[in-house]
């Protein structure tokens, strides 16, 4: 295998990392991605993808690949568990904004699969799994990769580096960038069930954020599959909370019924909002969970993540065929702005409004939902932000 450090060496196999693989190769860039695991991982993680996502990734192909493998959700809704629907948008409102009026509900392992087969499509490209990444250094010249191997600690060259092996990331941490957020008390718990929950919940769009002051819910469809999320208190034990009784209590209390539910996939996790402060250092770039990380409750994370990498390749092969490389400063201001003011503010608010337990804001805040919903104008407004339209543009608009 060619050890030329005329390249980008990219860390971290998932949706970020080969998005950036993949769009730096075909724009003509040497490119070296390495993958802590034996094998693309196999976790549901995020399945939302938003409109100016599916935008971006047309550029691959793939996208009628992704809505084959998963579906259209051509609407959302936000939910009270006890009355039922409280709005619901209705994505053919921002037509004239995007190419894909629609969410594409669709298991993240799905696309990492698509972007490696068209990765490996093109000649000179190079995907290494089992490297996990330790440190990187860097000089004038180019950036050096530390990692562990099953034969052995390796030494990797090249001209940058895009570190996107996820929130822990070993590369970050090395180069001395902090990490600035919190973490949520309640652990976020979710089981996946092929029940038809559509079926005994009238008007259920496929994605559903629900808002309850006891037990708020995320009740969202991929092809196969229901999953639903819900809040578990922070002393929960997580064996307890993952096992079969636990979790047949939480599906019946979404939907009761007599017989006991078949559950395919379950997980329970802490849940965090940070920002890196900063994601460029020299020659290394950060981008997905290792530069931002939030809650899921807006499925922003891995789109925000994937827009980092189609921001970050343009400047790249810009740079790479002679344009100054302060253009990765611009890179950092853009999409750390907009981590900051735009995914940040809108999960959290998501997170707030459905977990409220004070009756009157509770119901101000349902209200002024209800309003926005009811009104054409203010609901085009909401669903260029809560699809992340927005956020592109604003990206766009700093220089």
């Amino acid at each position: 295998m060619s050890d030329n450090k005329d390249r980008v060496i990219i860390a971290g196999a998932g949706p970020v990392g080969l998005v950036a693989a993949l769009a730096l190769a075909r724009r003509g860039i040497p490119t070296l991605l390495i993958e802590a695991e034996p094998d693309l991982v196999m976790e549901l993680r995020g399945s939302t993808f938003h409109p100016p996502t599916l935008d971006m990734l047309d550029e691959f192909g793939i996208v009628p690949r992704l809505i084959d493998e998963g579906l259209k959700a051509p609407t959302w809704q936000f939910r009270d568990r006890e009355t039922g629907p409280v709005a619901t948008f209705d994505l053919s409102f921002i037509a004239g904004d995007t190419a894909h009026p629609y969410r594409v509900q669709c298991e993240q392992w799905k696309l990492t699969r698509a972007l490696r087969e068209e990765y490996l499509k093109i000649a000179g490209t190079e995907l290494r799994f089992g490297h996990r990444t330790v440190a990187a250094t860097q000089d004038d010249d180019g950036v050096t990769v530390e990692a562990e191997t099953a034969s052995g600690p390796v030494t990797l060259k090249g001209r940058y580096l895009v570190a996107a092996e996820g929130a822990r990331s070993p590369i970050r941490r090395s180069l001395g960038i902090e990490y600035e957020g919190f973490t949520y008390p309640e652990y976020f718990l979710i089981a996946s069930t092929p029940f038809h929950f559509e079926e005994p919940i009238s008007d259920l769009a496929y994605v559903n954020y629900i808002s309850d002051p006891r037990e708020w819910l995320v009740l969202l469809r991929v092809r196969d599959l229901w999953r639903a999320l819900v809040p578990a208190p922070a002393n929960t034990d997580r064996d307890d909370a993952l096992s079969d009784d636990s979790l047949e209590q939480v599906l019946q209390r979404v939907v009761a019924r007599p017989v006991r539910y078949e559950i395919v996939h379950r997980s329970i996790y802490h849940v965090h909002q940070r920002v890196a402060s900063r994601f460029r250092a020299g020659r290394a770039l950060i981008a997905g969970d290792a530069a931002h990380i939030n809650n899921p409750l807006g499925g922003m994370g891995m789109n925000g993540g994937i827009h980092d990498a189609f921001n970050l390749a343009e400047k790249l092969a810009k740079i790479w065929h002679g344009a100054d490389d302060r253009l990765l400063d611009l890179y950092d201001r853009q999409r750390r702005t907009v981590s900051v003011e735009a995914v940040q503010q809108q999960t959290m608010r998501n997170h707030q409004l459905m977990s409220e337990r004070d009756p009157e804001t509770r119901k101000k805040s349902l209200d002024a939902l209800r309003r926005i919903g009811a009104d054409p104008a203010l609901a085009h407004d909401y669903m260029l932000r809560s699809s992340m339209i927005s956020s592109v543009r604003r990206a766009a608009e700093i220089a």
